[in-house]
């Protein structure tokens, strides 16, 4: 369909259904006022900014065949190194691998102990976690497996089904919780919706971490203690604490191998840091036996459970771990059914959002450590099929381990291919070492779960931090972890993500808008004054102006006197967006202060108390209206929207609705709205279609005449000065060698050639003086475009009120306002 044809066809379509289509009352460009000249060469040498279309918008969102094919490409980031892989990377896996390994065996059968199912299931899961990771990650340092705040939250869960359907096995639970986890989360990440873990602030985050590992720590204690007495340890933080200090005569001899295993972790790595801060060249050799404590303790405290009970296997001095199976006994396809889902359908929100948290927060902070860019996305489709594909040899929700993913950094991972070195580990340990589990203590464990889990209390400096930084941030902080310790984990998840979003949603809402006055300022040289800086400054002139609010709230010298740059004119910045939330925060305060600094065009528009409003119902009887005579008339509003992105309809609905109030306030007169910064161009079509961007229409002539202010650049590439002074000079040696005379003479005799090529006009020798012509000359000689370089409009001549910056608008209300200030009151 030709453009002609479809012109036609939506200007027909247009007035069968009454549309006012924008833009037209503009056709005639004269009528807006612009200079003759202008308008002359307004197709040939100006540019019209082209407003963004629906197609183009549409295009925007349908992927290219190449787009597509770098989706599916991108998939599997493991493609773009793997063939790469050398001897130095897998030495580097080698160790790390193993290393983590040695960690994730006796902390995944702790927090399946969490989870409220056997050891052997956090065997499966941490197998299953970190053997498909690397075929979907974007980070080398992230471990998948079981964690301790989700294999809590997991056994809560079980909890609570066992209660209302006692018929279902604690493992069936657990596999279809991972598999609607996997799919939801799976969706997100194919869908490209990793983006919305960033709405999650940092003091959420740690706040969350800090109370689950209060919570995971206080229910722990009376396992490492021994305590015969039956109380809930999964209720509310405080009420575990005072029901372990309650019961605390009833501990056992477990607490010996639980109170010293414990302890002896704490001791090895505090012995392992002293030594690598006396020996720094030996700081690798104490890390890795720090690493290996957890796998020495629970080796040590094994043997001394061995030497016990081997021959009390029936009746065991202290709690033992029992059988474990050896292989994936529990290999099947998980049970997934309406019923069960129903079970745990309330919970699975607290769910999701903690595999995301987790992993998204743990892999962004070692990526930025290591200098290396993750892709949330990407993640999210990592911990998906980890969590859909795990349930098919006995797995339960995994997700990234801070501890285990701190260990594998410092261990110099180099590649996300040491998850197979580690899963190598735990397989073996899952065929090999079954007998030897059998004798490891209940406590010992339940210690090693506590110092686990202590490094996810978040130290008091960093707290202090969030206090220096942003006060409110440190009090969502305390909300989080306090809420967490008096309730629940879950309701901790969402009452830090609904605060947070609260908090979100209270900023954009109360953003404010400020004023803004022009100050000019001079440029000084390191701490001369500006006359003895005056010669290192030179002869060009250092003097601009900027434009700084006028309540000093950016913290500028308040010994500096800032006023409005000119009676009558406001310049306006928004702080934020200006989207529907804070539409009328920002403009109230604005039409606020344009009436108390101003006064009406007409003062005697209201001729009886009956023609005026009612919310100005003028003074009282006996007293005399005050005299605002003093005060100038409206003239112009420029808008700074250096921070708005997007507009909406009632935001810019608002806009027109002030327009409207603010020309009835000025009338006769209009007021002339300029914008400064409108950087989008679907911004721009939006206030465009509106009414903005031009000079506003009286109701008794249309449009008043105007001076059209645009702002020029130099052309640069082949059409740059610096290109014509090459060229010119290149052709004058050539033309001399040729004719056997110097340059000079070259130049003397081409000197009308070098005076029409350095006015930027290109001409070819030959061409005949016609109308074409006769624009060049017109060009030449107007003072806007004369000069030695070819220049061009930066912004559309036909939106001449939106403006590049604040002094293009302010140069363009002063041309154009009715009325000029005296030199005199400009505020310097």
């Amino acid at each position: 369909m030709s453009t002609d044809l479809k012109s036609k066809f939506g200007h027909g379509a247009a007035k069968v259904l009454r549309l006012k289509v924008p833009g037209k009352e503009q056709a005639d460009p004269v009528t807006r006022g612009e200079s003759t000249f202008s308008v002359g060469t307004f197709e040939t040498y100006s540019y019209v900014e082209p407003e963004p279309t629906a197609g183009e918008w549409l295009a925007e969102l349908v992927p290219s065949w190449e787009q597509v094919g770098l989706y599916f490409y991108r998939l599997f980031p493991f493609l773009a190194w793997i063939t790469r892989y050398n001897l130095q990377w897998f030495i580097g896996d080698m160790v790390a691998g193993v290393t983590v390994g040695a960690v994730v065996v006796p902390q995944g059968m702790a927090y399946a102990k969490l989870a409220q199912l056997p050891v052997e299931y956090g065997l499966y899961s941490s197998f299953m976690g970190v053997l498909i990771y690397w075929f979907f990650a974007t980070s080398k340092d992230i471990t998948i497996g079981p964690v301790a705040v989700m294999s809590t939250l997991v056994g809560n869960i079980i909890t609570d089904v066992e209660e209302k359907s006692p018929g279902i096995e604690p493992h069936v639970i657990a596999s279809c919780l991972a598999v609607i986890c996997g799919c939801i989360v799976t969706f997100m990440g194919l869908a490209r919706l990793g983006f919305i873990v960033d709405f999650i602030p940092l003091p959420a985050i740690t706040a969350f971490m800090t109370g689950s590992a209060i919570n995971i720590i206080s229910g722990q204690v009376s396992k490492m203690l021994g305590e015969t007495a039956d109380f809930n340890t999964r209720g509310a933080t405080y009420l575990t604490i005072i029901n372990t200090l309650k019961h605390l005569p009833s501990s056992t001899v477990d607490a010996a191998m639980g109170v010293t295993a414990c302890a002896m972790l704490y001791i090895i790595r505090a012995a392992c840091n002293f030594g690598a801060k006396k020996q720094p060249h030996r700081a690798k050799m104490w890390f890795f036996i720090s690493t290996l404590r957890t796998a020495f303790v629970i080796l040590f405290y094994t043997m001394i459970s061995a030497a016990v009970n081997l021959h009390r296997r029936d009746n065991p001095a202290f709690d033992v771990l029992g059988n474990v199976p050896r292989g994936f006994q529990h290999a099947a396809a998980p049970t997934v059914t309406g019923e069960i889902i129903k079970t745990f359908a309330s919970e699975l929100p607290a769910a999701v959002i903690v595999l995301l948290i987790e992993h998204i927060a743990i892999s962004k902070s070692f990526g930025r450590v290591n200098n290396y860019t993750i892709d949330p996305s990407q993640e999210l489709v990592a911990i998906g099929v980890t969590n859909l594909l795990g349930p098919f040899l006995g797995g339960y929700p995994a997700t990234g381990s801070f501890s285990r993913t701190a260990i594998k950094s410092k261990a110099g991972v180099r590649t996300p291919l040491a998850g197979v070195i580690t899963a190598i580990v735990v397989l073996l340990a899952i065929y090999a070492l079954p007998a030897l589990f059998w004798y490891i203590p209940e406590a010992s464990l339940a210690g090693v779960i506590i110092h686990a889990v202590g490094d996810l209390i978040t130290p008091p400096n960093v707290v202090y931090q969030f206090w220096l930084v942003s006060p409110l941030d440190c009090v969502i902080f305390f909300i989080g972890v306090f809420v967490t310790i008096f309730t629940t984990i879950e309701i901790g998840v969402y009452c830090t993500v609904s605060v947070s979003a609260a908090v979100l949603l209270f900023r954009v809402a109360k953003a404010r808008g400020e004023f803004l006055g022009r100050v000019t300022i001079h440029s000084v040289v390191g701490d001369h004054n500006l006359e003895e800086a005056k010669p290192a400054l030179g002869d060009a002139d250092h003097k601009r102006s900027i434009f700084l609010p006028i309540d000093h709230t950016d913290g500028s010298n308040p010994e500096i006197e800032i006023d409005q740059p000119f009676p009558g004119i406001f310049i306006y910045r928004f702080s934020e967006g200006f989207n529907y939330p804070n539409a009328n925060h920002y403009t109230d305060p604005l039409v606020a202060t344009i009436f108390k600094k101003t006064r009406r065009t007409n003062q005697f528009s209201f001729t009886t108390p009956g023609d005026r409003p009612w919310n100005d119902p003028g003074p009282r009887k006996g007293q005399q209206e005050e005299d605002r005579s003093h005060l100038p008339v409206l003239r112009a509003v420029i808008l700074d929207f250096s921070s708005v992105n997007n507009v909406d309809v009632t935001s810019v609905q608002n806009l027109i609705d002030v327009r409207n109030q603010l020309d009835l306030y000025a009338a006769p007169r209009t007021v002339q709205w300029h914008f400064a910064h409108v950087k989008n161009r679907w911004t721009k079509r939006a206030l465009a279609a509106a009414g903005f961007g031009f000079a506003t229409p009286t109701s008794e002539d249309g449009f008043h005449r105007w001076k059209p202010i645009f702002n020029v650049t130099e052309i640069e590439g082949q059409s740059s000065a610096a290109a014509h002074a090459e060229i010119v000079t290149n052709e004058h040696a050539r033309q001399a060698t040729a004719h056997g005379t110097d340059i000079e003479s070259g130049l003397k005799r081409n000197s009308h050639t070098v005076e029409r090529e350095t006015h930027g006009i290109e001409e070819s020798s030959g061409s005949s003086i016609g109308d074409e012509d006769k624009l060049h000359r017109d060009l030449r000689d107007s003072k806007a475009y004369r000069g030695r370089r070819k220049v061009a409009v930066v912004q559309g001549v036909n939106r001449p009120f939106f403006h590049i910056d604040i002094t293009s608008a302010l140069e363009s209300a002063l041309a154009n306002s009715p009325e000029k200030e005296p030199a005199g009151n400009e505020n310097a």
